[in-house]
């Protein structure tokens, strides 16, 4: 069986590129206007989602897919992660999530000028592990940084190359416990900075600059007042939430996404009417600091009855667990539907990218994941995983390791055998 499924796989891989391929038979979360459907037919072509036909259909000219009683949903999206920019967070070597503040003054006074789409490596061995697990996109950004702003992330497709889609595609500043203490040790010196950056932002001038900020930084933040890319604001309790919608009310234009918002749940419904959109870990429900006493597993699902935009994936070597993070929420108050679009739709939606990723739909980039059962609960798995219309091979090296040492009867110790 297991040379059956190598052979079949290793036949849709050497024709992954141009290849058209129909799955059918599968229960389909298009989300998109379609819906939820029971049965159907997916078409792919040249990268892109061709058609999405109701029932098993039989289409000349594709390499078909048999799906009966499987689940296919969009590629998932990680939320905010650094995919790409790291592989061991304490690496004696370079890490690139972390900033170095002495070699990055020249540039930068805040950091936002930062751009995180310079340094992603596509040969990361944390992408064909994230990938493995339904995960097609993230989007990814500096982790630990002593300036204001985290700079400008990144939106990456996770392939081996040609994954950047979208550079600069947000800038991030952290309101929380720890960012004040970073910033001036106190709220009343680092809320005073961040405001004034953003005032001196909208008087920007390319030909005649002679603001506080560097040119570089007040460029970047440009984009940002004139609201043309988000602004994602790290912060968790009540209090600091309500200077994030207050910044939102002062400057017009900014498209603010909260992220972290542990105690976003206490001011659900102000969130809703201001539009701001979430992205947490449900799984949070400690009080980690003195800031986040009100956390509680039911924080996803108050926001999304409450109607926020809820997206769920806020780690980099553990993104993979965001589907078990989804059912734990739904498990807890939020529906079902916002619990899948809290991993595809909503991410996407956020980042602007929802006309190429997040959906299943014609003209979407082919990111589609094939589910042994419902991906929200953790006995099922995907089974197949296709980027820009590819069919990913189904490897990473976890699975490498697991099959080094599933058999053990040799003469050798395992140290001493090459694979």
């Amino acid at each position: 069986m297991k040379r059956i499924l190598l052979a079949t796989f290793a036949c849709l891989t050497m024709t992954a590129h141009g290849a058209q391929f129909a799955i059918v038979g599968a229960k389909v979360h298009t989300m998109a206007e379609q819906g939820t459907l029971e049965e159907a037919t997916i078409l792919i072509k040249d990268g892109y989602i061709q058609d999405v036909l109701k029932g098993s259909q039989t289409v000349r000219g594709y390499e078909q897919i048999n799906a009966k009683g499987k689940v296919v949903t969009p590629g998932l999206i990680g939320a905010y992660t650094a995919l790409g920019l790291k592989e061991v967070g304490l690496s004696a070597g370079q890490v690139d999530s972390s900033v170095d503040m002495d070699h990055a003054e020249h540039l930068t006074s805040l950091g936002a000028a930062l751009d995180v789409s310079y340094a992603i490596n596509s040969d990361s061995s944390l992408i064909p592990i994230t990938r493995i697990e339904g995960f097609t996109a993230a989007a990814t950004n500096i982790e630990r940084s002593g300036f204001l702003f985290k700079g400008q992330g990144a939106i990456m497709h996770l392939t081996d190359d040609d994954a950047l889609l979208k550079s600069r595609a947000f800038v991030s500043v952290d309101v929380t416990n720890s960012g004040a203490d970073r910033v001036g040790g106190t709220r009343a010196v680092m809320w005073p900075i961040l405001i004034n950056a953003l005032t001196e932002a909208l008087e920007y001038d390319n030909e005649d600059w002679d603001g506080m900020l560097s040119k570089a930084d007040a460029e970047a933040l440009s984009h940002v007042v004139a609201g043309h890319i988000p602004l994602l604001v790290m912060a968790d309790r009540k209090a600091d939430i309500l200077q994030v919608m207050a910044l939102k009310q002062r400057f017009t234009k900014l498209n603010v996404v909260l992220v972290n918002g542990v105690e976003a749940w206490r001011v659900a419904e102000q969130l809703a009417q201001a539009n701001i959109p979430v992205i947490i870990n449900p799984e949070y429900n400690l009080p980690g600091g003195f800031d986040r006493i009100g956390a509680t597993l039911a924080n996803a699902g108050r926001l999304a009855q409450a109607g926020v935009d809820v997206a769920i994936g806020m780690e980099t070597h553990n993104i993979r667990l965001a589907t078990q993070h989804a059912g734990n929420a739904v498990a807890n108050g939020m529906p079902y539907q916002d619990g899948l679009a809290a991993l595809t739709s909503n991410v996407a939606k956020i980042y602007g990218m929802d006309k190429q990723v997040g959906s299943i739909k014609a003209g979407m980039s082919a990111d589609v994941v094939i589910w042994s059962g419902d991906p929200l609960e953790v006995t099922e798995a995907a089974e197949h995983v296709f980027i820009k219309g590819q069919a990913i091979e189904m490897r990473s090296r976890q699975t490498e390791l697991r099959d080094r040492y599933l058999d053990l009867e040799q003469a050798r110790p395992m140290s001493y055998v090459r694979p």
